[in-house]
């Protein structure tokens, strides 16, 4: 930690995701102002780190390596081909990565479900945007009841789906479904990705179908509402648009608003990643505050 006692805090990448989650860390209480990095001198994302009054640097990963001190956290807004590198050029720093690429290298971590789990972690994986939209209410649900199939639709708008992000399109599907089945136990699991060119842009939505035994409606609205409530302690604009449920099938949508940082309204598919990697980041400081304050059997 620094001098104030806030963990310092880098952002690798000034992309859409990147921007947005420096905006968000700099309203935090436990995260000092975060220095972007990017690989390029002069982009759009580093001139509005700029005009937000925070440091930059332009050689990528590097600026990290030959910093004089390690940062506590990087938030890897890159790619998924390039986080594994990121992990083990930084390995020996002891610095904790929060990762928002869908490289499925580390833990995986939603918030809702398992942020406990930050804790003594130092690489851990956001999984996707619809997995971060999807996991909470599917993994509620199926903890009362059966649940054999489970098809996740997510739909985001096309300007608020970046270069790193239709990079890893294939990655971006294989990641959200491993990350299902982790977190429901449901083994035959598929996820689909809508890019949406419609104007104006469509607002960020993930339908959840559901097939398996006795979905009976008062319960699935129940588990629904009770996750819903927790994502939204850190997520304020996620809301549940339809939740339907009878015998053998249910059928849940949700509908994100991004909370107007650096991004529009429509893309709630970055303000929910970038929430809930600022919330871990959060708890892992919380973490290291509490682990701080216990004395030694020396002391």
């Amino acid at each position: 930690m620094n001098r104030s006692g806030r963990l310092s805090v880098a952002v690798l990448g000034a992309g859409l995701i990147g921007i947005d989650l420096a905006a968000k860390a700099v309203r935090s209480d436990v995260l000092a102002n975060p220095l972007v990095v990017a690989r390029a001198t002069d982009t759009p994302g580093l001139r509005q780190a700029k005009a937000m009054g925070l440091a930059t640097a332009t050689e990528g990963i590097h600026s990290l390596l030959t910093a004089d001190e390690p940062v506590d956290v990087v938030f890897d807004a890159t790619n998924a081909m390039a986080h594994a590198e990121h992990a083990a050029l930084l390995a020996a720093s002891g610095t904790v990565l929060i990762d928002l690429t869908p490289s499925r290298v580390g833990h995986m971590v939603v918030p809702a479900v398992n942020g406990a789990e930050a804790a003594g972690r130092r690489d851990m994986s956001m999984v996707s945007c619809g997995g971060q939209a999807s996991i909470p209410l599917l993994h509620a649900i199926t903890r009362r009841h059966r649940v054999d199939h489970v098809e996740v639709v997510t739909t985001a708008a096309s300007p608020s789906v970046g270069r790193g992000t239709r990079l890893n399109l294939d990655e971006y599907v294989a990641t959200t479904q491993d990350a299902v089945r982790d977190f429901t136990g449901v083994k035959d699991v598929k996820a689909i990705l809508n890019v949406s060119p419609a104007r104006p842009p469509a607002m960020f939505r993930v339908a959840m179908s559901l097939l398996g035994e006795g979905l009976a409606r008062e319960s699935v609205e129940a588990a629904v509402e009770e996750a819903a409530c927790r994502v939204r302690e850190y997520a304020a604009g996620f809301e549940v648009s339809a939740c339907v449920a009878e015998g053998d099938r249910a059928f849940v949508a949700v509908q994100v608003t991004a909370g107007g940082d650096r991004v529009p309204r429509y893309a709630g598919n970055l303000d929910i990643i970038n929430s809930a990697a600022l919330r871990v980041a959060e708890l892992h400081a919380a973490d290291r505050v509490r682990s701080a304050a216990i004395p030694t059997e020396r002391s």
